[in-house]
């Protein structure tokens, strides 16, 4: 699944070194605004252990870890939704991502320059939370002139339900609030989906912080918290210049014996990424043997035709049935072989859910 993260935030807020850490792709990193006009690219890989592991019991030839595209977005500033500054540019490639990955500046150093002249990273978010918001009302008051056309055909019985989900919207949006904080039912959600708003997108604020507050965050942390309290929103605390310091040891030690100087765990991309995997309600299944071990994407709460389109077209169209073995059964047991003779391998059909962690083998018939 080609699945697409975008970084945005305010110029000089540190998208271009998050981005650099996260990803082999270099952006320009420099102390002054739209050092990034062209949107960078990266594939990122997602860490998973539970891959590993299975390499390490299979000894395959390949290991494929599953992926996440990221985009390091230009920045953005005041006037964006009427084309100031690289606002056009922007818009358009923020449009193109499936969850947007907000970085805010929580941090003091007067050795670099804030577009604003000061730190208040409440600020910083509303400033593009207005822009988006300002485009979507634009999108949406051309759906309601375009359904209010629709409403004079008594036929036409989806009209006037897109046309009270299309008001509630922009009365919402009007008040500063964006799409994704909106109280929809579950019909509501289905038509608001096909408007493919900005401030619809899942979003997660990374609060980009000195090292001595990467830990615990800070007040400015604190108040991006209570600032999006009433949002369906995932917060990260990262150090994104401590992260470029993390990035440039070469070897897994070395990189430990770092993080347990500074009292960290793990690199906070770990958990950036893991966190935009989790965002974007994604899961992950695995096929395992002696050729090839691989992780695999999927949406939560997908049956198990779907799963194996994922693999190849042709799978899903001459679905036979899949035979599923538990992670942790195959770890305990220690290969494909034993989960069979111990009955570990259930056989299932068109209507199971796949679940986090299974390990997939689809039998199909084109």
């Amino acid at each position: 699944m080609a699945l697409k993260c975008g970084i945005v935030g305010l110029p000089n807020v540190g998208k271009s070194t998050l981005f650099n850490c996260l990803s082999s792709a270099r952006a320009q990193s420099a102390n002054f605004p739209f050092c990034t006009i062209e949107p960078n690219v990266g594939v990122i890989t997602v860490p998973d252990e539970r891959l590993i592991k299975l390499a390490d019991i299979d000894n395959p030839k390949k290991v494929v870890p599953t992926t996440i595209e990221i985009v390091d977005i230009a920045g953005l500033v005041k006037g964006a939704s009427k084309g100031e500054g690289l606002g056009n540019q922007f818009l358009a490639n923020i449009r193109e991502t499936d969850a947007i990955l907000h970085v805010l500046r929580c941090y003091d150093n007067d050795n670099v320059t804030h577009v604003d002249g000061s730190i208040n990273p409440v600020r910083d978010k509303e400033v593009i939370d207005t822009e988006l918001q300002l485009k979507d009302l634009e999108t949406v008051e051309n759906r309601i002139v375009k359904v209010q056309r629709q409403l004079k055909d008594a036929t036409n019985k989806d009209a006037k339900k897109i046309f009270e989900v299309a008001t509630k919207t922009k009365e919402a949006l009007l008040q500063g609030i964006s799409v994704r904080a909106i109280d929809f039912t579950e019909s509501e959600k289905e038509i608001i989906d096909s408007f493919f708003l900005l401030t619809d997108k899942p979003v997660m604020y990374v609060c980009n912080v000195d090292e001595a507050s990467a830990k615990n965050g800070n007040a400015y942390v604190d108040a991006v918290r209570d600032a999006v309290k009433n949002e369906k929103a995932e917060i990260l605390v990262i150090a994104a210049s401590t992260e470029a310091d993390i990035a440039e040891f070469e070897t897994y030690e070395e990189k430990q014996m770092f993080l347990e100087d500074i009292g960290l765990e793990e690199p906070g991309v770990n958990k950036l990424i893991n966190s935009a995997y989790k965002l974007l309600n994604l899961e992950t299944y695995f096929t395992t043997g002696p050729d090839e071990t691989r992780a695999w994407t999927f949406p939560k709460g997908i049956k198990a035709p779907k799963s194996a389109g994922i693999i190849h077209s042709d799978f899903e169209k001459g679905f036979i049935r899949a035979e599923v073995i538990k992670f942790d059964e195959y770890v305990r047991l220690g290969s494909e072989s034993a989960c069979r003779e111990a009955g570990k391998i259930a056989i299932e059909g068109k209507e199971y859910v796949l679940q986090d962690g299974d390990i997939m083998h689809f039998r199909f018939n084109v």
